[in-house]
């Protein structure tokens, strides 16, 4: 593995994989609750989102922070934390 990505948890995980495991896990309302953008609250889809996150770095930001908080979660529960 590259050293550049080797402690990027995000490498080699598509914003689409991001989106519909945040989706899956939340829902829409939940994850318009946790990051306030008009794509979650108002006609939600995986494309829209993926349009608007694509532009918008700082929205890409928190959603990417969201993903991270929620794997890591996962992680402490398959260990027993």
């Amino acid at each position: 593995m590259n050293d550049e990505h080797k402690n990027n948890p995000l490498h080699g995980i598509k914003l689409k994989q991001i989106l519909e495991e945040l989706q899956a896990k939340y829902g829409w309302e939940l994850l318009g609750q946790f990051v306030n953008i008009r794509c979650f609250t108002y006609d939600p889809s995986i494309n829209s989102c993926l349009k608007f996150l694509r532009k918008t770095p700082w929205a890409r930001s928190k959603v990417e922070a969201l993903y991270l908080m929620m794997i890591s979660k996962k992680d402490g529960d398959r260990y027993g934390d």
